[in-house]
């Protein structure tokens, strides 16, 4: 009888010790498929850095170049030109990121034709490109066109900060045209933006030369935010490859009809300028670089991490413009201004928060609640018998790995 009784109590021991080593081999399994994905996150928040300082970088760097261009090259009209113009290098480096990442290469008329049907089962059709593109490529224009004649009037703090409003026109137009869902948190961000406006109206004292460039930025603000609504009521989302070839369109397009714009405006004297040899090429291929390399970043940064990172490179480029303007005495931050600033930007952060946001508190609050609460059973689990203890410990585990 002792050796039957002892052999069970060798079985159980036994199988308590495969038991307890299987627990570890799936805690360690656990253990490390969690640190892959958080390996996978770091390195989306990585690049998510990275994507930042770039489109901070340029953003911030195209305004500056552009200010600076303007004190010997006084024709923003022109500067549009040349600066769209580049855009025509939208579809060939795209197809070069093709050839280098995609299995299946294809031509680049094959690639052209495959990326036409966004535009529908004709493709690139004249009627398609005067009903769905031309429209486009002028707001494009104008919404530079206005940017830069506002970077004439007032100084490029206060440009940068105004253009940010425009996230708050999309929201209302969204919300107006597309029936988007309404959300009081964007409500009150579109309310902060244009007491911000105000506010950065009252900072000058409501001069006319500060009014009119104000109003040159807010009316740039809501032509981008036209331009972003209209393009997803009538073409939609758009792919990489289709994102490039419009952009390329476009720019050829200002290429080809717009051309006769800059000579006119120079021959009226509207937009004079001295000899070929005393433009600011280098600022000038600086500005249209600049802008090319942050549609880039805009575009196609989200294949790589997060949008609301690039969303927060934008916001960046304010204080970056703030320092470089105090440091070349081109403004006064007065109090109105540091406020007027402060609101707009905290207005568009508050866009950037997820339509689900409020739900993901609740989850959030709910999941630190359910933390607590097998920590409280622990605690009484101490003072009962051992096998009580045991039992309300798994089911804490199992709750809390939930």
């Amino acid at each position: 009888g002792r050796t039957v009784r002892g052999r069970a109590c060798w079985g159980r021991w036994t199988a308590r010790q495969r038991a307890g080593r299987g627990g570890v081999g799936a805690g360690k399994r656990r253990l490390r498929c969690g640190l892959r994905i958080t390996g996978l996150q770091v390195r989306k928040a990585l690049w998510g850095v990275a994507m930042v300082a770039c489109v901070c970088s340029s953003w911030a760097g195209s305004t500056q170049l552009a200010k600076l261009a303007f004190k010997r090259f006084d024709a923003p009209f022109a500067l549009t030109w040349f600066a769209t113009t580049w855009n025509c290098l939208f579809f060939p480096l795209y197809y070069v990121g093709h050839l280098c990442k995609s299995p299946e290469r294809q031509s680049p008329r094959q690639r052209f034709r495959e990326c036409c049907r966004f535009f529908g089962d004709d493709g690139l059709t004249t009627k398609v490109f005067f009903t769905k593109v031309a429209p486009f490529g002028l707001l494009w224009t104008l919404t530079n066109y206005l940017y830069l004649q506002a970077l004439r009037k007032i100084n490029s703090t206060d440009v940068s900060v105004l253009f940010c409003c425009n996230k708050a026109f999309v929201f209302l137009l969204s919300w107006i045209v597309l029936r988007d869902r309404f959300m009081g948190v964007r409500i009150v961000a579109a309310i902060l933006a244009i007491a911000g406006i105000v506010m950065m109206t009252y900072a000058d004292g409501f001069h006319s030369h500060s009014v009119i460039g104000i109003t040159l930025v807010v009316a740039s603000a809501s032509t981008s935010a036209l331009y972003k609504v209209l393009f997803k009521l009538v073409l939609g989302s758009a792919k990489f490859g289709e994102a490039a070839l419009f952009l390329t369109i476009v720019g050829g397009a200002n290429f080809v009809f717009l051309s006769f714009v800059p000579v006119i405006l120079y021959f009226t004297h509207v937009e004079y300028f001295d000899s070929a040899q005393n433009i600011p090429w280098a600022c000038l291929c600086g500005v249209a670089a600049l802008l090319l390399a942050f549609n880039i970043l805009v575009n196609f940064g989200i294949a790589i991490t997060y949008p609301n990172l690039i969303s927060l490179g934008i916001v960046l480029s304010v204080p970056v413009n703030a320092m470089v303007d105090l440091y070349t005495c081109e403004i006064n931050f007065n109090t109105v201004r540091l406020i007027a600033v402060f609101i707009i930007c905290l207005g568009f952060l508050m866009l950037l928060l997820p339509e689900d946001w409020d739900q993901g508190l609740i989850q959030l609050a709910s999941k630190l609640r359910k933390r607590d609460q097998p920590a409280e059973g622990a605690g009484e689990a101490g003072t009962s018998a051992g096998l009580n203890w045991s039992r309300r410990t798994r089911t804490s585990m199992s709750t809390f790995a939930h």
